[in-house]
């Protein structure tokens, strides 16, 4: 993307700051769990001085979705039986649900793009896992998928008409949608986002990754993770507005993946299973 306007700068940058707040205590918890050394029962009290991201991860962790034998009354409990990095990953997604508008002035569906975020992050962990090699922590993976697409709900809460005009451009004359951002805003969502990425202080690397996900550079491994991820959900049909057409023909994929779509696709397993987490995990975290 160019260049853009002083006064285009100037308008981002305001509907940046009216988004709310990352949680103070999911920064601390990603804080805590970069380090190796990280103990459990550091980020179990992080998590228990947040009642309600405490009383969500209770609730998922005792749905039908796991099937535990016992009935799950802590969030130590919940470690033990899941795994920090599980709950982590849930803290994130339910405080970022939390972030997410129910309506919004552009008529923007805000559950096809939970769905979509939702899903690449489920799938951009088990491709960090499978074929980052080490050179991209697959929990990593997973914010990114979480994340990259926030610059829409930016667009669509405080920029509603422009944004109004992208969809519907998009829509009616098949066309990507970040490209028709750039027709009718000056600036498409991956540039709004890293914006939002970096007021939420998420590392450079992720901020990075938001921002060229689009772009085809593959700026690093995370970036490449998520690109596929993108990829596999928009060809499973969670595609949030517009990205479907944008990958009808997808550029040739890393060196590291060995293979086209369809060969990384079959590799990961089961991709229906995955599919089913992210919705599990969009229902509780709206209720």
């Amino acid at each position: 993307m160019g260049q853009i306007s002083p006064e285009l700068e100037k308008r981002l940058s305001l509907a940046v700051e009216k988004m709310p707040a990352f949680p103070k205590s999911v920064q601390r918890i990603l804080e805590l769990t970069r380090d190796i050394n990280c103990l459990p029962k550091d980020v179990v009290g992080v998590i228990e001085k947040d009642p309600v991201i405490t009383i969500k991860i209770l609730k998922i962790i005792n749905s039908a979705y796991y099937r535990l034998p016992n009935k799950i009354t802590s969030i130590n409990q919940s470690v033990v039986y899941l795994g920090i990095n599980t709950i982590k990953n849930l803290a994130l997604n339910f405080s970022t649900i939390g972030i997410l508008p129910s309506q919004n002035p552009a008529g923007f569906d805000i559950h096809d793009y939970l769905m979509h975020s939702l899903a690449t992050a489920t799938i951009a962990r088990q491709v960090g896992l499978q074929y980052a090699d080490g050179e991209a922590d697959p929990n990593d993976c997973y914010i990114a998928g979480l994340l990259h697409d926030f610059g829409k709900v930016v667009f669509a809460q405080y920029m509603p008409e422009e944004f109004r005009e992208a969809l519907d451009q998009s829509a009616f004359e098949n066309m990507p949608l970040h490209q028709a951002e750039e027709i009718a805003i000056g600036a498409d969502h991956t540039l709004v986002g890293a914006m939002l990425a970096r007021r939420w202080q998420f590392p450079e690397t992720l901020i990075e990754c938001i921002s060229e996900h689009h772009s085809g550079s593959f700026c690093s491994p995370l970036a490449e993770c998520l690109y596929v991820a993108d990829q596999i959900t928009d060809r499973l049909g969670y595609d949030s507005h517009g990205n479907l057409a944008a990958e009808m023909e997808p550029p040739a994929l890393p060196a590291r993946f060995g293979g086209d779509l369809d060969t990384v696709m079959a590799a990961l397993g089961d991709l229906d299973k995955m599919v089913e987490e992210a919705k599990s995990f969009s229902q509780m975290g709206a209720s």
